[in-house]
């Protein structure tokens, strides 16, 4: 809905469109208390939504706070035109088209990642400012200020809510497809003391990942591989924690907790990321994720097939996490000396700053 009406009121007033969502599902929880859910509960919401548009415009015709003469808002001023033009705004193609466009401005390439997230949070996926702050083990206020620089920086900037061109689609996808892999893996491995993984971060992700797909002009390659790669780690969920809250290592899972229907799924989404001539560091990272899954135990993992994956890796991107796991995995093919002495040669100090770097003795 936020970015439905962000559309309406344009990016400056993205406060009048968060009071907006806020008013209609406070009226929602009024409403459905004590006369039931709808049977379209969506439907309900978007109507709510869109009425209260229609009167926060009405109420705004002649003042400042609405720009009317952008040509997206001109036939809004009009009463003969303004409900028609409304209910085009909430039509299910220009929703998922918004949507998508809140997205990439969210992800602004001049945007800081941790901005970039924060505001994805906040705006796409529903999470209050108390929640976004314990996702990222600040406090609210910390989280407030970060909203606010952003905001503002919309505002001055006029940041427009659209799907990029053709020549720009694949480089601010990939903007796109960074900070929801960033999502992902806080929720897979959060950075929370109290929950190892966070299923409600995991879910998100892979919601606006599968938004991403849901349209012909972002159903890239690379983003088939990262629903793929997502959805291999979370068919491994329920194996990763213990009852007492302890992880588990990949070579003590019970793999009869795995979940084949996700597994199947990632399988079906990395055969459909294998057109295009681009190799991505997702489409490896699922690759290794699908060896994973598709052994039967430990033993029978193919590890010379992930350390070629491994090694195609680290020609594209010198990544301290992938020269370590290549480490482990030299360590099940040819034991621990080797493994030792593939530590060793490791001389990139962003390695050996890492705290999972260990010195051996």
């Amino acid at each position: 809905m936020v970015a439905v009406l962000v559309k309406i009121f344009g990016i400056e007033n993205l406060a009048i469109a968060e009071d907006v969502v806020q008013d209609a599902l406070v009226s929602a929880l009024e409403n459905w208390k004590y006369r039931g859910i709808p049977d379209n509960p969506r439907a309900w919401l978007y109507r709510t939504a869109k009425n209260r548009a229609i009167d926060i415009i009405r109420r705004n015709k002649h003042r400042q706070v609405i720009d009317f003469s952008d040509p997206q808002r001109q036939l809004l001023h009009s009463e003969y035109t303004l409900t028609t033009v409304m209910d085009g705004y909430w039509q299910k193609n220009h929703i998922q088209d918004d949507f998508l466009g809140m997205m990439y401005a969210c992800c602004h390439p001049e945007i800081s990642p941790e901005n970039q997230i924060t505001l994805i949070l906040k705006l796409l996926c529903g999470f209050s400012t108390k929640e976004v702050a314990k996702s990222f083990l600040t406090t609210e206020d910390t989280v407030s200020k970060r909203l606010y620089r952003t905001k503002e920086y919309f505002r001055k900037h006029r940041i427009e809510l659209r799907i990029p061109s053709e020549q720009q689609i694949e480089l601010r996808t990939n903007v796109v497809l960074s900070a929801i892999y960033l999502i992902f893996n806080e929720g897979y491995s959060s950075t929370h003391d109290n929950q190892l993984i966070r299923k409600d971060i995991i879910s998100q992700a892979m919601h606006l990942c599968k938004s991403l797909l849901n349209n012909q002009k972002t159903q890239l390659p690379e983003v088939y591989a990262l629903m793929s790669l997502m959805c291999f780690h979370t068919a491994r969920i329920q194996s990763r924690i213990t009852r007492e809250g302890a992880l588990v290592v990949l070579k003590d899972q019970n793999r009869r907790l795995w979940d084949q229907e996700l597994i199947v799924c990632g399988s079906t989404y990395l055969n459909k990321a294998s057109f295009g001539e681009t190799v991505s560091t997702y489409h490896l990272e699922a690759a290794i994720a699908y060896e994973h899954c598709r052994s039967k135990d430990y033993i029978s993992t193919n590890w010379n097939c992930i350390l070629h994956y491994y090694d195609a890796l680290l020609k594209i991107e010198k990544n301290p996490v992938v020269l370590l796991n290549r480490c482990l995995v030299i360590l099940e093919i040819k034991g621990a000396n080797a493994a030792l002495q593939s530590i060793e040669e490791i001389k990139d100090s962003k390695v050996i700053d890492t705290y999972l770097y260990i010195t051996p003795f």
